[in-house]
């Protein structure tokens, strides 16, 4: 039984804070895996600023391709939308729960608005919970607190975003050293974010 760490975001673009995450948890977790799930719409963020489903992918497939432990994942790409995690994560286990045993990584911030998720009591229940850590305001609520189910990573804060990178490239800022190569060579290529 493989354990899969799940890694959902919008990806856009994908950058390496997000790789140095998910290797820090494939490495120094107990995960076999990390799927990026390529989210088309959080029910948090509007459309207006996201690039195709497809080109987020390839850029996540670009990022990924040499790390045997990282995989891309268009599962979300084929669900109704928004995406609400409980229905990828039934999805994932009516396709995959034979060979499969899934967790949900998400960064502390997220951990802070956890009760505010649809169904995020059955989610807990079913699912183990990787926390990585990040600056953010507010307090995590205290039922998450100890809760067995919910573990804190140590790995290291990335306190880079995408919306940084996107607002930078489009004033024409060096943002480069943010991105692999080979999603750099990609969004320039295709001109995104301009």
């Amino acid at each position: 039984m493989k354990k899969v760490g799940l890694f959902f975001g919008t990806f856009n673009p994908i950058h390496i804070g997000h790789l140095v995450i998910a290797n820090h948890m494939v490495e120094f977790s107990d995960l076999d895996e990390v799927w990026f799930v390529i989210t088309p719409q959080s029910p948090f963020k509007t459309k207006q600023s996201l690039l195709d489903d497809h080109h987020r992918y390839q850029m996540v497939y670009e990022a990924v391709k040499d790390y045997p432990k990282l995989k891309p994942s268009k599962v979300e790409f084929d669900l109704p939308q928004p995406n609400y995690t409980v229905d990828t994560l039934t999805h994932l286990y009516e396709q995959y729960g034979e060979q499969h045993e899934f967790a949900l990584i998400m960064g502390e911030d997220n951990l802070k608005s956890f009760h505010k998720w649809k169904n995020y009591e059955a989610i807990l229940e079913l699912y183990p919970i990787y926390v990585y850590p990040r600056i953010s305001k507010g307090a995590v609520d205290h039922q998450f607190e100890g809760h067995p189910k919910i573990s804190k990573v140590d790995a290291p804060i990335m306190e880079i975003s995408s919306t940084f990178i996107r607002s930078q490239h489009k004033k024409g800022k060096n943002i480069r050293p943010l991105l692999s190569e080979s999603v750099w060579l990609y969004m320039d290529e295709m001109n995104f974010y301009r």
